[in-house]
């Protein structure tokens, strides 16, 4: 009896005191409440996007483009270092500037060609007499391509080596080509002249190695970037944007991204190194790109059986497999190819200039935008269209900020990542030195690396859950040219899809692969990331990137002729992306849907059981769990979706809020698994891994699949099912952190 007055006379006491407690708090709220109550409550302000995209000038954006591309800026180069200061100087501006911004460095290893003995490729006779010269050196059409910094066309990482042999074409240089020749030559002791496209620019040698062949050309076929036009007497620049005769793509030829030495370490000065000799992913024998003037010189000439129609390109020729070698009735009858390779291997200090803007209610949250600084040439387009357009976001910001009219509330951080070109590098050391803190404290990452490709429409690719906020954004900035028509309303025309929630919408892609500065973000991190930039009608062209592409012809000239003449659609991605990065950084519940997450992971489930069900239940393999799994990711991201909607968050607890935000923020780190992709340096997203099996579907599923089904073998099956095992408490994972309940 005593217990139980004890106890109730505890009961009412507290809720005595918690009325008292709410009451107090609740006239102080209502009357006087304190200044970090509006703070914290405060949503994105549509005002102040509507004055950003008012301001965004696209004549700034053109003068940003012709001062960073006065002169060549290849990673750690004189103009690059030009380059960093350029960014310093605006970034710490007193009236335009950032609240600070500094430089890091890291010292990396790169790969660079011998400035005072060129690499050479010769056809030579049997006594060794030269017959032909491969040009060193792109054919001048002003003075930006006669600049003494003009880096000779080489294949970055490419060992040095002097390999003579007859010649044979390999098309694409994939493993199915050079398997396909080994059918009908014996390839040892040859030299494969391959085009690119098809396959990574170091898997064309890494493929060639084991069948004998001992080095490599690349170019470029004017069927797969010019749509078959190859005079630059009327057809291709000084022109159009057609690359011209000589044009040559440089390029790093290495698979991995990020510092080769120091994986998944800083690349500071006393890091630990690993040996030269241990690294892979790199050519294991000399290789060499070439312009494809040279390159029909030397095919119009081969010998040997004519090749599959689907290897024929745009010479005016029969593209043959090489006898090996040159035709009997060829000026290079009985001659070799050879290659003289004298590239060298350097350790360098590399910069990353960062910026930022402090938030004023979550400092601790980071919403991140990057751009790269470095180029091969001038880089007008790669990269500097996306320096310019970032400075222009900067510029806006950064004014907005020193006239008291705006402050973030989440932090917001700028890179101009450095030696980029040479693998990643700048952005993935610096996601390397930052792994704690990024990890948990990173909202979102937004790369705008080539801004501008072309003048026709958007293209943008990101985590299923920033689908939401790019369209919205995309809704609200104009199409150049119009002032009623919409980004969104363009895009739509160019690149859609039909979703079951929202019909036809413009077509978001998905990061699956590492083809810029995302990737650390998004593999290595799980950090909710995004691309975008304008790019070209695809009806209009076969051109599976601009022409002038990692050329010499990459410059000034060229963007303003003939990429963006105006520069307004860089001046739509800068509205565009603004608005995506203010929005994020601004609003009080993160722009973020997870449903549209479940919706993808349906679409990959369907594609896996179509093309998977059959095959893994032939060896005891249940595909039945994975469909639980989504399923329950669908029920969660539900539940989650109907508690902000029943939610009045601006008159909640803040807590409420930043716990909402957090399953939000953190959905892609739910997704990664350190060890489902042991050999693959930096790949830890299950959904988003990059996939050599061409299927729409979960990649580590699909590569695993493909290749038990190819040998049969047991272990093949085996590493299947432990794919799917991955990929299902993955997926489990992730919906469990969607629930507010342990």
């Amino acid at each position: 009896m005593l217990k139980k007055v004890l106890l109730g006379s505890l009961g009412a006491a507290l809720v005595l005191t918690a009325g008292i407690l709410l009451g107090h708090f609740g006239i102080q709220r209502g009357s006087t409440a304190p200044d970090w109550v509006m703070d914290v409550t405060q949503d994105v302000d549509e005002a102040l996007i509507q004055k950003f995209i008012a301001e965004v000038d696209n004549i700034a954006i053109q003068e940003n483009l012709r001062e960073l591309t006065k002169v060549p800026h290849m990673a750690t180069s004189p103009g690059d270092e030009q380059t960093v200061q350029y960014m310093l100087k605006r970034w710490q501006d007193p009236d335009t500037g950032l609240d600070q911004a500094w430089r890091e460095e890291y010292k990396v290893y790169l790969s660079f060609p011998d400035p005072n003995t060129p690499n050479k490729v010769t056809v030579v006779s049997p006594s060794d007499a030269v017959l032909y010269t491969a040009r060193e050196k792109e054919k001048a059409y002003s003075s930006d391509q006669e600049d003494p910094e003009v880096v000779q066309p080489y294949a970055a990482y490419a060992p040095a080596g002097h390999p003579k042999g007859r010649l044979v074409y390999a098309n694409q240089g994939k493993p199915s080509d050079y398997f396909l020749l080994n059918q009908t030559l014996n390839l040892t002791g040859t030299v494969a002249i391959t085009r690119y496209g098809g396959e990574g620019r170091a898997g064309k040698a890494i493929n060639a190695a084991p069948y004998g062949v001992i080095g490599v050309l690349v170019y470029t076929d004017p069927w797969d970037i010019n749509d078959g036009k190859m005079s630059d007497n009327n057809e291709t620049y000084p022109y159009s944007w057609y690359m011209p005769p000589s044009g040559v793509e440089r390029g790093s030829f290495n698979t991995h991204y990020g510092d080769m030495l120091t994986p998944y370490l800083a690349a500071k000065d006393d890091t630990y190194r690993i040996p030269e000799k241990n690294i892979t992913g790199i050519p294991p024998i000399p290789t060499q790109p070439i312009g494809f003037e040279d390159a029909y010189a030397l095919i119009c000439e081969l010998g040997g059986e004519p090749a599959p129609s689907e290897w024929q390109g745009a010479f005016n020729c029969t593209y043959n497999f090489g006898g090996p070698g040159f035709k009997p009735t060829s000026n290079f009858n009985n001659s070799d190819v050879k290659l003289d390779i004298y590239n060298r291997e350097e350790l360098k200090n590399s910069a990353n200039v960062m910026g930022v803007i402090r938030g004023s209610v979550e400092p601790d949250r980071y919403v991140i935008y990057g751009n790269h600084r470095d180029s091969w040439v001038h880089g007008a387009i790669d990269p500097s269209s996306g320096t310019s357009v970032m400075l222009e976001v900067t510029r806006v910001l950064g004014r907005m900020v020193k006239q008291g009219k705006w402050r973030p509330r989440r932090s917001i951080i700028f890179g101009s990542w450095g030696a980029e070109e040479f693998g990643l590098i700048g952005s993935t050391e610096y996601t390397e030195e930052y792994y704690s803190k990024l990890s948990e404290r990173s909202v979102a990452y937004i790369n705008v690396d080539i801004a501008v490709f072309a003048n026709a429409t958007l293209r943008a690719s990101g985590s299923p859950s920033a689908q939401s906020v790019i369209l919205k954004a995309s809704k609200q900035v104009k199409t150049p040219g119009s002032d009623s028509s919409s980004v969104y309303d363009n895009w739509i025309r160019y690149f859609n899809r039909t979703s079951p929630a929202y019909g036809v919408i413009p077509n978001v892609g998905f990061l699956t692969g590492a083809g810029s500065d995302y990737a650390a973000f998004i593999h290595f991190l799980g950090i909710t990331s995004m691309d975008i930039s304008y790019t070209y009608d695809r009806t209009k062209t076969r051109a599976r990137i601009y022409p002038a592409y990692h050329t010499a012809y990459d410059t000034f000239d060229y963007a303003s002729k003939f990429i963006d003449p105006g520069f307004t659609s860089h001046q739509t991605v800068a509205r565009t992306a603004g608005n995506v990065l203010m929005r994020l950084a601004d609003s009080l519940l993160l722009p973020f849907n997870c449903s549209d997450y479940a919706e993808t992971l349906e679409g990959y489930l369907s594609k896996a059981m179509e093309l998977y069900t059959d095959g893994l239940a032939a060896h005891m393999i249940s595909i039945e769990p994975l469909q639980t799994a989504v399923r329950n990711f669908r029920s969660a991201a539900a539940r989650l979706d109907q508690l902000i909607r029943d939610s009045d968050l601006a008159n909640e607890t803040p807590l409420k809020v930043r716990r909402i935000n957090d399953q939000l923020m953190l959905l892609d780190r739910a997704f990664l698994d350190p060890v489902a992709f042991p050999d693959r340096y930096g790949y830890r997203h299950v959904i988003w891994a990059s996939s050599k099996a061409g299927q729409a579907t979960f990649p580590g599923l699909a590569d695993a699949y493909t290749r038990a089904a190819s040998t049969g073998l047991d272990n093949d099956w085996k590493e299947a099912h432990r794919q799917l095992s991955i990929l299902i408490q993955a997926i489990q994972g992730a919906a469990h952190t969607l629930g507010d309940t342990i």
